[in-house]
């Protein structure tokens, strides 16, 4: 049973004290909230062994307010994340990189949630060097707006411009957030991710001192609503997690959404998988939408998702929301679309129907947490240890075993010219 080893008050009071970075002390000096580096989260699903964490983007509000209540019920450490194609500058969302933080804090704290919860940017794309050069401006400024953890995704370039971009951008990155990096596109069965490109992108990382938690893989997922039986490549995932046992990191897995429980259970116990996303799946389950099992909104016989009736919003503003994306000629996968014009009407729904948003949110989040993903009793774990650190910063997993002189950006230009892949098809892979 999940809650059976609850974080001592005493604990919490003293990690509360110790364990927020800087920016989110800056931001909610008075806060109770343990708003915590994204490094603290895999460290407890290590700790526990053959257990990930849920990073559930929060694409409403009635996301992160279920998943809050979710992982507290679990008393499991949690991540609460928004892309940059959701919420950066060019957002779909109502949520962004920078106000959400602001919200969970805001939600931790009228909650009463004393669970470890990370803050982390996914999906920080760079598919150009003038993309580069504008995170230089707008990294810091995510970190200022309280996030604890980023993904550098500059997986849409070439292996050699992939790690210089995560190079180049390190320094603008806080020492003490989690780190993810990424190789090889979300594209499904295309463009599968080899051990030598996350090797060459996980060994130049090491040689300059740099050491990410997690590595995200194209491992047969996709983003969105998944059509395909396949999902994740549990062999493919779990031999580039042992080709890179040596360099500590753990997997991040993304397309989460399109698996099944069974699946998902195996990629826990098979690999070295601390974070799992999930995002289509909860924004579907807080309108209300029939799912399958593991999240996949369900079709009737003419290709249109399935309201259930006094699920999530209300029969009016879900027409209203059917009409809009007609208008629009959005299908499928593009109602992720209708957060931005709908978040302030479906706020001001309502209050019982703004619960049972949120609830079915937390129910579906309590399930996979407690019985699929293995990460009930991980707030403990965390908190541990931020007590065993006795700060806001974790030391690195991973000792620096690589050579920076064999790593310049000419040698990696060179040694990028070496490895073999199929990048895939090319085509606008966010979500």
């Amino acid at each position: 049973m999940a809650g059976i080893n609850a974080v001592k008050a005493a604990d919490f009071d003293k990690a509360l004290q110790i364990g927020r970075p800087p920016n989110v002390v800056k931001l909610f000096p008075n806060s109770k909230a343990l708003i915590v580096s994204g490094k603290f989260i895999d460290i407890a699903m290590l700790a526990k062994g053959n257990a990930i964490t849920m990073a559930a983007n929060g694409r409403n509000s009635f996301v992160i307010r279920g998943a809050l209540k979710a992982a507290q019920r679990a008393n499991a450490a949690l991540i609460i994340e928004i892309a940059k194609s959701e919420g950066g500058a060019n957002a779909y969302c109502a949520v962004n990189y920078w106000n959400i933080a602001r919200i969970v804090d805001a939600t931790c704290n009228e909650l009463g949630i004393t669970i470890p919860v990370a803050v982390h940017a996914d999906h920080y794309g760079l598919k150009s060097e003038q993309d580069v050069a504008a995170a230089k401006t707008e990294i810091p400024s995510i970190f200022e707006a309280g996030l604890t953890s980023i993904a550098i995704d500059a997986s849409h370039m070439p292996d050699d411009k992939n790690l210089l971009a995560n190079l180049e951008l390190n320094s603008f990155i806080p020492p003490w957030a989690g780190l993810e990096t990424e190789v090889g596109e979300i594209k499904g069965k295309e463009g599968l991710s080899t051990v030598g490109e996350a090797s060459f992108l996980i060994q130049g990382l090491n040689a300059h001192g740099i050491f990410p938690n997690w590595i995200a893989l194209n491992n047969g997922t996709t983003h969105g609503i998944e059509a395909s039986d396949k999902g994740i490549q549990i062999d493919l995932t779990a031999q580039i997690h042992e080709a890179l046992t040596k360099y500590k990191v753990s997997g991040a897995q993304h397309g989460t959404s399109g698996n099944n429980s069974d699946r998902l259970r195996e990629i826990a116990a098979k690999t070295r998988t601390t974070k799992a996303n999930v995002a289509t799946a909860l924004q579907m389950i807080s309108w209300g939408l029939e799912v399958n099992d593991y999240g996949n909104a369900q079709l009737d016989d003419k290709g249109n998702f399935i309201k259930v009736k006094d699920q999530g919003v209300t029969e009016a503003v879900w027409s209203e929301m059917v009409s809009y994306a007609q208008e629009q000629g959005w299908q499928g996968g593009n109602y992720k679309k209708l957060n931005l014009p709908f978040e302030n009407k479906l706020l001001g729904q309502p209050a019982d129907i703004r619960n049972r948003m949120a609830s079915r949110v937390e129910d579906f989040i309590y399930n996979m947490l407690v019985n699929v993903l293995n990460t009930s009793d991980t707030a403990p774990l965390a908190v541990a240890a931020i007590l065993d650190a006795g700060s806001y910063d974790a030391d690195p997993k991973a000792d620096r075993i690589e050579d920076p002189a064999e790593w310049t950006p000419e040698k990696i230009v060179a040694r990028a010219a070496g490895i073999e892949s199929n990048k895939g098809p090319e085509g606008d892979f966010d979500d």
